[in-house]
């Protein structure tokens, strides 16, 4: 579009804006002062007023506003010639935009430009506040800035002292009262409910969210539409969404603790909404009424940390020891595989499950070796193996303790042999850094090295050696080991005594109990038997997702 000469006849639009944070500073800035102040002064000198732009609630760091577009829209197709504000904040306080627009933008479009309280018109380009609307504009973003960190600091404040604040209360809550933020809702609770016991059975956060949406729960957005009338934030989506359950099973809000500051912003600027690290959360306990156990949490958090990934068949489900067995020759998972079930030659139709080590079945026994075993097999050895340690419980708890204890010890013990090699190499490491630290200060004492040399060198060293020594302090807590090893052991039996009478191995059961399975191949000789170990949970050498 041309640039337009600026007509004699002011074709003036007003625009008003008005913040939140503006409201505290009171009448002196509001709409209806603002508003006032602009027809008098455009009444005054004869202008047609042809439109009034308010924003109202809008942040000024940004120019997406909707009448602030509006206006821009206005003055491009020649509808207004001539733009007032009381001041250049209430046009915007993002310094670099307010000066493009005044500068370049409003001289192509032959639009004049006028913020009363500044003494800037760009009708004379020489007065003194266009001198000044550098250094204006500059301080209006500064206030901006300002005002940003001091609300930051009161929300900060606010999560440390155990205050709600956030924009939705989460689901399966209501808004609380005389001191306690939240309470349980009756009827949506139920539901959170459900969802942690089907995460601690090992199901996937998308195969939860399907489940839930067949059964037809409302969404939280469905039933705040529903209940309060808020509109969706997005109204095409349908259904629970595998991101929304992954939120709500992280959320410390459901074990009764408030988890604030969760998110945050990329600046006062861009408004963004970005995730922090669980470390940087501000988190308050037992500010409320918890809808599920401690016992729950913990056991959906093991399987966020679990090595198995088990994935659901046709039907939707998910067997019991599905990714959890792997192949002791090369470390792959065990595959699942399906065969027919043929009695006497004829194809029953029905069909059973095998497992066998992945790496044979993608690249055959050049890469390794069959593994196959039938799940009804490994099923029915698992659950013997479970329930002969829960019978033994019940028999003799002390000395299933002990049992448990020795077994808990042994890969202690070869986890303390481990670390005794590394230990004697960070004392190692320890010696020589401090004779460099010793040397470096020789150095500088005989001005050998330059000072930033060596303050650069002692921080580097010094920085180390503190790492070191925090690392052998970890190490040498033999008692605090001693102390999480009983506790461990303690919480094994807890979960044994549930599955004393369990006469069919389940999903909840293997998750629970079960670290990981191997197996081994089926034995030329057949007196000899077949290596299958398994590894549990709390009492046996964690694996980890690389093997």
């Amino acid at each position: 579009m041309k640039s337009k000469q600026i007509q004699l006849n002011n074709q003036v639009g007003l625009y008003m804006r008005l913040s939140q944070e503006d409201e505290r500073e009171g009448e002196s800035v509001s709409i209806e002062n603002q508003k006032m102040i602009l027809e008098k002064y455009a009444q005054e000198r004869g202008w047609e007023i042809v439109d009034e732009y308010i924003d109202d609630g809008w942040s000024g760091t940004n120019f997406d506003r909707p009448d602030v577009q509006r206006l821009l829209e206005d003055a491009k197709i020649g509808r207004i010639n001539t733009i007032v504000v009381k001041d250049l904040s209430r046009f915007g306080r993002n310094y670099i935009q307010v000066g493009e627009f005044v500068d370049y933008i409003f001289p192509a479009f032959g639009i004049r430009f006028i913020a009363l309280n500044d003494n800037v018109d760009t009708g004379d380009r020489n007065s003194t506040g266009m001198d000044m609307m550098p250094i204006v504009n500059v301080f209006n973003e500064w206030h901006s800035a300002s005002t940003s960190k001091k609300i930051r600091a009161v929300f900060v404040a606010k999560a440390k002292a155990g205050q709600f604040k956030a924009t939705y209360i989460p689901y399966g809550y209501l808004k609380g009262s005389d001191g306690v933020p939240l309470i349980v809702d009756e009827e949506t609770a139920p539901v959170v409910r459900q969802i942690f016991e089907m995460r601690a059975a090992g199901m996937g956060k998308k195969h939860i969210a399907t489940v839930l949406t067949k059964s037809g729960i409302p969404t939280p957005s469905e039933r705040r539409k529903k209940r309060f009338g808020v509109p969706p934030v997005n109204p095409n989506r349908h259904g629970w969404s595998a991101e929304y359950v992954k939120e709500m099973l992280s959320n410390p809000v459901y074990i009764g603790n408030l988890a604030q500051q969760r998110t945050t912003t990329v600046s006062y600027k861009n408004k963004k909404i970005v995730k922090r690290p669980e470390k940087d959360w501000i988190v308050v306990e037992n500010t409320h009424e918890p809808i599920i156990s401690r016992e729950l949490w913990d056991r959906c958090r093991e399987i966020d940390t679990s090595v198995s990934h088990g994935k659901k068949t046709k039907q939707g489900e998910v067997k019991p020891l599905s990714g959890l067995v792997y192949c002791p020759e090369c470390g792959a998972k065990h595959r699942i595989m399906w065969y027919s079930i043929i009695r006497k030659g004829v194809n029953t139709g029905e069909r059973a499950a095998t497992f066998n080590c992945s790496e044979f079945l993608s690249r055959g026994k050049e890469n390794c070796h069959s593994k196959a075993i039938k799940e009804s097999i490994l099923n029915e050895i698992v659950l013997q193996d479970i329930r002969s340690k829960a019978e033994l419980v019940i028999r003799d708890e002390q000395a299933a303790r002990n049992t448990f204890m020795r077994r808990k010890t042994q890969y202690l013990t070869q986890q303390a042999n481990a670390d005794g090699k590394t230990h004697k190499a960070k004392e190692r490491r320890i010696e020589e850094l401090s004779e460099l630290i010793s040397s470096i200060y020789e150095d500088r004492v005989m001005k050998r090295i330059p000072e930033e040399v060596c303050i650069e060198l002692l921080q580097k060293y010094q920085r180390e050696k503190s790492s070191l020594q925090k690392q052998l302090e970890e190490m040498d807590d033999l008692e605090q080991r001693t102390k999480q090893a009983t506790a461990d052991v303690d919480e094994f039996i807890r979960r044994l005594k549930k599955y004393v009478d369990m006469t069919e191995l389940d999903r909840t059961a293997a998750m629970e109990l079960i670290e990981y399975i191997t197996v081994g191949c089926v034995p030329k000789d057949k007196a000899t038997p077949r290596e299958i170990h398994i590894y549990y949970k709390l009492i046996d050498k964690p694996k980890t997702k690389n093997g």
